[in-house]
């Protein structure tokens, strides 16, 4: 795989636009875990700081500036996009026996699973709360839509786990449902508040959809060329978890039944020894499958910035969103 032969652009650059806004994010975030229960303000803190990269309410933000925007409701709905997403992730991480998360402990292993499912749901109708709060059902109607979706991928996620024979498509169904679905909604969201045309609002639709597939394929792609170190969580992870996504997906593909019966093997038995790993790793490579899931996902990301740059006049926001396909595309984590 060579994503790129210029240097990862600079997100801090690209979020300088919004760098303010950002930073209320962050305060209306913790201002919203405040509660009599200690624990909830602790865990929320916890997650906050796990050092995830506000990407999700970075695009809320820019489009809306980009569309006009200029009020603050657009801090409000890119907090609850936040609440949403951290929702997610701890209840992920539970269904996946995860340990880790972002290099730190997983909630769940540091306070265990029924407090931490209790604390996912809280997010959940926290996020639905703060949605509420404001004048807007059409916003909250696409909050809740998202939701939905990202409820459903996770469910239909789960009826293919341990299952070798899925398909591709069947996997870019969980893609859109878990991913692609809350960077549409984000940008999405950012047009109605700027009140921008029909046409325009379905670009943005448009580009945070191919944005969210292309975001989640390379996270498909790290976990058979990072280092464990960079990414924080073990290599491998997806077949310990019985998850086989799209850069195995297309090695079957391309290969035959040997190679379909060692990954069903794997990710039925739940584990991977250093033979099998390095097995796989150099079938991905000698049938070129890596290369080939990271082209999918150039695709996706040169589509998100056809739908921006086709519909929407240059602005320093409109650049920023346009960067940001480039940066998903050659980071490291």
């Amino acid at each position: 795989m060579n994503p790129s032969a210029t240097s990862v652009p600079d997100l801090g650059l690209i979020f300088e636009p919004v760098r303010e806004a950002l930073g209320r994010v962050e305060e209306e975030f913790a201002r919203h875990l405040e509660s009599k229960v200690d624990l909830i303000p602790q865990m929320g803190r916890y997650m906050q700081m796990s050092g995830g990269k506000r990407v999700r309410p970075a695009v809320l933000l820019l489009a809306a500036r980009m569309c006009g925007y200029r009020g603050d409701r657009d801090v409000l709905n890119a907090a609850v996009v936040e609440f949403i997403h951290t929702a997610t992730l701890v209840h992920d991480d539970i269904i996946d026996e995860a340990e880790t998360r972002r290099g730190r402990l997983a909630a769940h292993s540091r306070w265990g699973n029924d407090v931490t499912v209790l604390l996912g749901d809280y997010l959940y109708i926290r996020s639905m709360a703060m949605a509420l709060t404001q004048d807007s059902l059409e916003v909250v109607r696409l909050l809740c839509d998202v939701t939905l979706r990202m409820i459903e991928g996770e469910l239909y996620q789960l009826t293919k786990m341990g299952d070798a024979a899925i398909t591709e498509e069947e996997h870019l169904e969980i893609i859109r449902r878990k991913t692609a679905y809350l960077f549409s909604g984000c940008a999405e969201i950012g047009g109605v508040l700027g009140n921008c045309t029909q046409e325009q609002r379905e670009a943005l639709r448009e580009y945070g959809f191919n944005l969210g597939i292309a975001f989640q394929i390379v996270d498909d792609v790290f976990d058979y060329t990072a280092d464990e170190a960079v990414i924080g969580k073990p290599i491998g992870g997806d077949l310990r978890e019985g998850k086989v996504t799209l850069p195995v997906i297309l090695l079957q593909q391309r290969t035959g039944p040997d190679v379909a019966e060692l990954i069903q093997r794997v990710v039925t038995d739940r584990q991977v020894t250093a033979e099998a790993w390095q097995t796989i790793k150099e079938l991905l490579a000698e049938h070129g499958a890596v290369d080939a899931a990271y082209e999918r996902a150039v695709t996706f990301a040169q589509s998100a910035k056809a739908h921006l740059l086709g519909a929407f006049p240059p602005s320093v926001e409109r650049d920023g969103l346009a960067s940001l396909t480039d940066y998903v595309l050659q980071r490291d984590r």
